[in-house]
């Protein structure tokens, strides 16, 4: 009885420490949703300057103003949404396709320098963004003349190392004699991709499609450099013209960011059971 007593601790310091763990953790928590909170509430303020701003984490004034001049500021404010929809789907599409194939090739079939080549990928992943950006950029505007275009926008994402990675790994998990017992039945290696490889590989392939999908849809740097007009931005791109040399306008830009967010609410909230299901993929193995 002493052994199980001191075993199990004191109940009363047992509840203190989950207490104490569980204000931390409550902490961490405001401190990340804080901003999205603060987004949301300055979106409803008035459509003024900076300058005439008056900050407050309470709302003092629910308005629709800012929204209504966030549309109303430029006849493109419809045109980013929709660029951005456009090169953030296509984007995580051509990603999920393309890294379960390349996945699937790297994890399931034999040949020769498998090894080498998936050990270039890898080293790739080391390589800084920004380094690539200068060659990428006079290969995309200078060498095709893409530049304002939505290849431009699409082609240096159409699929990532990091998703043929996470795919390979996953589907090295998948039991061979699966595959196996497939081919005896007569299925060739398209109908293994598609009617075995890909239907278990929905976890991942949710969390790929999620990840991928926040990344293009966030990204602001690539838009800019490939983007001469407003016609061809997207929103992150878009939402700098609300900034001026002298002023910015805090609550419309606050709009647009609180529309921009909505997708991807959207996107995870209705892929979340795979999300949460991929988080805990190989912690536990027997």
């Amino acid at each position: 009885m002493a052994l199980y007593s001191n075993h199990t601790g004191n109940p009363k310091i047992k509840t203190i420490r989950n207490a104490v763990i569980f204000i931390v953790l409550l902490l961490f928590a405001l401190a990340t949703i804080f901003p999205i909170y603060f987004m949301f509430v300055s979106s409803f303020g008035d459509p003024v300057e900076a300058g005439a701003v008056s900050y407050s984490i309470w709302p003092t004034k629910f308005t629709l103003e800012s929204y209504k001049f966030f549309f109303d500021y430029s006849e493109y404010s419809y045109r980013w949404i929709l660029n951005s929809l456009i090169v953030a789907s296509a984007v995580t599409v051509s990603n999920v396709v393309f890294a379960s194939m390349a996945g699937y090739a790297f994890s399931k079939l034999r040949f020769r320098g498998r090894g080498v080549l998936f050990a270039i990928l890898l080293v790739s992943m080391m390589i800084p963004y920004q380094v690539t950006q200068v060659p990428l950029y006079i290969l995309i505007v200078n060498v095709f003349e893409l530049q304002n275009t939505y290849s431009a926008l699409i082609m240096p994402s159409i699929v990532t190392v990091y998703n043929i990675f996470l795919a390979k790994q996953f589907m090295s998990s998948i039991p061979n004699e699966v595959l196996e017992c497939a081919k005896i039945e007569g299925c060739s290696q398209p109908q293994i991709y598609l009617k075995i490889i890909l239907p278990l590989s929905k976890t991942v392939l949710a969390v790929m499609a999620i990840l991928t999908f926040m990344d293009s849809w966030n990204t602001f740097f690539w838009p800019l450099l490939v983007t001469n007009t407003m016609e061809m931005q997207t929103i992150q791109v878009g939402l700098k013209n609300f900034r001026f040399a002298n002023t910015t306008f805090i609550a419309p830009m606050m709009a647009g960011a609180a529309i921009s967010a909505l997708p991807m609410f959207i996107l995870f909230f209705s892929l979340q059971k795979y999300f949460l299901e991929g988080v805990t993929v190989g912690a536990v193995k027997g």
